[in-house]
């Protein structure tokens, strides 16, 4: 069992369908009219236009250091080979909350869809949180997609590979026919107003974006598992980004031509009743996008279980969590448990009803950016460190675009805190952050007792230096 190890099994296809099927998600059919609303057409086209940067430089960073040490669970390994064992485990802790919270969205965000597809299906009243009422069948649906969902992932990636490339041609189809009946049935006017609540609209959508464009650094996570060559691994991570960032924003002028201000404010799913309009008021181009949208929640879906396994797996694996959590399928190469502890945690979400979408998304933002400010630190701290370091996807300027990854991390990681106008909700987002939080240092804690921080770091230096000779062959 020691010498098992995740399957290379992942080309270019596959990479780049899993990076931009989970970024994508469903956000963007059923958060649109959210980004227009508070912020305005254009409003919302430039918040997405700064946080899409903030992410390419981000992105950067990632790329060349994914490129140079190819391990699963990539942050853990970068942040500790330039800061340390602690630092490292902070930085992956952040991320997984990132990944755990996508999941937990998706497990909401799939029985909000059928409310479009199959309107008063959601009976059997249970109770009422944050003035939303949680009915049983809206939780079933989220409780047996979750549960699908694990199995898929359980079961092996080129599964859960091939399911996503399947599912990312379908959202792409139902994109780009929302574009184009837009383009066509819409009109300027419709875009008015262009800003809502001046710079506040602007930065209320802009703390949203970490969460819209988590996905690209599952690459990272996956890397032990793609096979292709190092630099392509870069390559890829950066131009799955500027995908997105044009995704998002062609969704945003799409519905904002067609949907009057009016409409948008009556509407329970804009892209979907856009898509309608567009084409004449048309019910069923409504439900082929709202189609393309359960695609995105799949791939999103999918995706997150694959980064956040592998992140957690990669942990375990340092004997910075239970070790058993890095134990891998006999049969299917997978880390099961895992797979199977992101389930436990994931499945209840839709216990807490609608509200949690926006609760999962906040508190999961700022989890993700300090992810990222610790990955574009490292990545400055090796440069100086570890000038040696072979690096095939090597940044020209990395200094310059290593400062602007950090200070613009730093910056929206400002915008949650109290005071702000976006700042988090108390108590819902913070309690997440905090419970998230204490889970971590007694996870850490016992680990640590139970490994030894002497066996982590040789553990860690082994894989790396691993990785190093590899280069040298």
């Amino acid at each position: 069992m020691e010498d098992q190890k995740l399957l290379k099994v992942l080309g270019n296809r596959d990479v780049l369908a899993l990076a931009f099927g989970a970024m994508i998600g469903w956000g963007w059919v059923v958060t649109a009219g959210l980004w227009i609303t508070e912020a305005g057409s254009v409003g919302a086209i430039i918040a997405f236009l700064i946080g899409g940067m903030m992410v390419v430089f981000v992105g950067l960073t990632y790329a060349e250091l994914a490129s140079a040490i190819p391990l699963a669970g990539g942050e853990l390994f970068y942040s500790f080979k330039a800061m340390g064992r602690l630092p490292s485990f902070i930085t992956t802790w952040a991320i997984v909350l990132g990944y755990v919270s996508v999941v937990a969205f998706e497990a909401v965000a799939l029985p909000t869809v059928f409310e479009y597809l199959a309107p008063n299906y959601s009976q059997g009243y249970m109770y009422t949180i944050a003035g939303w009422d949680v009915n049983f069948t809206w939780v079933a649906v989220g409780v047996i997609g979750s549960i699908l969902i694990a199995w898929v992932n359980y079961r092996g990636i080129k599964l859960a590979s091939i399911l996503t490339f399947l599912l990312t041609l379908l959202i792409i189809i139902s994109g780009v026919l929302l574009i184009t009946g837009s383009s066509i049935a819409g009109n300027v006017a419709n875009m008015q107003p262009l800003f809502e609540k001046g710079t506040v609209g602007i930065l209320i959508v802009l703390i949203m974006t970490p969460f819209m464009f988590v996905g690209f650094d599952i690459i990272p996570q996956a890397a032990e598992e793609i096979n292709l060559p190092r630099k392509r691994i870069g390559k890829l991570l950066i131009f799955s980004v500027f995908l997105a960032i044009a995704w998002y924003i062609s969704i945003i002028f799409g519905v904002s031509r067609v949907l009057t201000p009016t409409e948008i404010n009556n509407s329970n799913l804009v892209t979907a009743d856009a898509m309608a309009k567009a084409f004449g008021g048309s019910k069923m181009m409504g439900n082929v996008l709202v189609l393309g949208g359960v695609g995105g929640i799949l791939t999103s879906w999918i995706g997150f279980y694959v980064g956040g396994s592998r992140a957690i797996y990669a942990l375990a694996k340092a004997g910075m969590l239970p070790k058993s959590l890095g134990d891998l399928h006999p049969k299917y190469n997978t880390p099961h448990k895992a797979i199977l502890l992101i389930a436990v945690l994931t499945t209840m979400a839709p216990l807490f009803g609608r509200p949690a979408l926006v609760w999962l998304v906040d508190a999961g933002g700022l989890a993700l950016v300090i992810a990222w400010f610790m990955v574009a630190a490292s990545f400055l701290i090796l440069r100086k460190k570890a000038p040696e370091m072979k690096r095939p996807f090597l940044l020209r300027g990395g200094g310059v675009i290593g400062w602007v990854a950090l200070l613009m991390s730093i910056g929206i990681c400002v915008l949650y805190m109290p005071g702000m106008p976006s700042a988090l909700v108390w108590p819902y987002e913070w309690v997440i952050i905090i419970v998230w939080t204490i889970l971590g240092v007694v996870l850490y804690k016992v680990s640590m007792n139970s490994t030894g921080p002497e066996n982590s770091d040789t553990y860690m230096n082994k894989e790396l230096d691993r990785i190093f000779q590899e280069d040298e062959e």
